[in-house]
């Protein structure tokens, strides 16, 4: 489907990566670029009451064309890029007909995609991919998701044929943050269930996902000349080190899967007498995620104990929680998406997701909202790809799934 292809690449050249640290909401100007073409894009489409709000979120509504009684569906993907790598000048390149071999993003940079190292990369033998050239992300994390909901969106509009109900669109920013969901508007959304579109390869499906949480760290040192130290100077990033050495190190995001979490190092900034760090703490038992917690906060206390009082201070910043329990108790929302999925010859893969999505915190507002598979994968490195067939079937599921509310008023009909 070439229009969805082309789709996700004009989205993908909009540089729309948001922000650590920023004071602003969103965090970054750019990623409004995005919504404002989404709006216009979807007015175009007969859309009439598309809009961006204040905070750079997208709303929009597509009026049930087969009577009342049918729940209100709804879809939403965030618009922003990780600030992890390059969000700009992205070169996405098609690779059809892939022949299972390594991939050369970039023959000046010597920059292969390895099939030793992504052994997953041969399950795509004779499908096109997209990849970058290796010297950015490439943005399917998460445009593979807002291409399908605004290709779902197009054929809704063209094809009154195709019997739903109520359709809602929302589109988010700096989710890759953790804060996409500080100003949804859950009356604007307007709902009875929804699902995020931040998944990864064909057929996942995720309701089971992290507890998420950010410690901030600072760690206090003495400064002194560097040639009169002697019982003066403590310097701060060796207590910070030490501080990272007494944690676990099997407990970090290269030494776990499934269900493990971890605690990851994601920024070090210092000097002599002040250092900063940044931990992602993660776990999809909230027991575990608090231990975790715990375990650094208790480290904490006993370098304050050894250097003095207040050399180490630790902020924790709860992000979301994990959906699992809240969305189990609506079990037509998990099998509605099985169903409609074995319909299409999808086959679902229902896993644990290591990180968190919107949908999560959308859950904790009220709304249940599990998460689906867009065809993207190795999101947050230079070697992200999307699959085009796999976006494809992402997108027949969306159509599908507005049919299937249908049922749900037939059911009820009937009872």
């Amino acid at each position: 489907m070439m229009e969805l292809v082309e789709r996700f690449l004009r989205y993908v050249s909009i540089d729309t990566q948001s922000q650590h640290g920023s004071q602003t909401i969103p965090s970054t100007e750019k990623q409004k670029d995005l919504g404002r073409l989404l709006v216009k894009e979807l007015l175009e489409m007969g859309v009439d009451n598309a809009e961006m709000d204040e905070y750079g979120a997208v709303y929009a509504s597509i009026p049930s064309n087969s009577g009342d009684g049918i729940p209100a569906i709804g879809f939403t993907a965030h618009m922003d890029t990780a600030p992890d790598l390059p969000g700009c000048n992205i070169h996405p390149r098609i690779i059809e007909n892939y022949d299972g071999e390594d991939i050369v993003l970039n023959e000046e940079k010597h920059i292969i995609f390895s099939t030793e190292k992504f052994p997953r990369l041969k399950v795509y033998k004779g499908k096109d991919l997209i990849v970058g050239d290796g010297t950015t992300l490439l943005g399917a994390d998460d445009k593979s998701g807002v291409a399908v909901i605004m290709q779902m969106a197009k054929t809704l509009m063209t094809h009154p044929e195709i019997g739903h109900g109520q359709v809602n669109i929302c589109f988010t920013c700096d989710e890759e943050i953790g804060k996409s969901t500080l100003n949804f508007n859950l009356e604007k959304f307007n709902c009875d269930f929804a699902y995020s579109m931040d998944g990864g390869e064909l057929g996942e499906f995720y309701y089971d996902n992290f507890n998420c949480g950010i410690a901030y760290v600072e760690v206090k040192g003495e400064v002194a000349h560097t040639g009169y130290a002697k019982n003066r100077m403590v310097n701060s990033m060796h207590i910070a080190m030490e501080l990272h050495s007494l944690l676990n190190p099997l407990e970090i995001p290269a030494n776990t899967e499934g269900r493990e979490g971890f605690t990851h190092l994601a920024e070090i900034h210092g000097d002599v007498g002040n250092t900063s760090m940044r931990y992602l703490v993660r776990d999809h038992e909230m027991s575990k995620f608090t231990e975790k917690k715990n375990a650094l906060l208790a480290i904490g206390e006993f370098l304050n104990k050894k250097y003095g009082e207040d050399t180490v201070s630790i902020h924790f910043e709860d992000v979301m929680y994990n959906m699992r329990d809240k969305i189990l108790n609506f079990p037509f929302i998990i099998d509605n998406a099985v169903k409609a999925m074995e319909e299409l010859g999808i086959e679902p893969v229902i896993i644990p997701v290591r990180g968190g999505v919107d949908g999560a915190e959308i859950t904790f507002k009220g709304l249940p909202c599990p998460n689906l598979f867009t065809g993207g994968d190795n999101c947050h490195t230079i070697y992200e790809y999307t699959c085009i067939q796999s976006m494809e079937k992402s997108y027949e599921l969306l159509v599908k799934l507005c049919e299937s509310c249908l049922d749900v008023r037939k059911d009820a009909d009937r009872s």
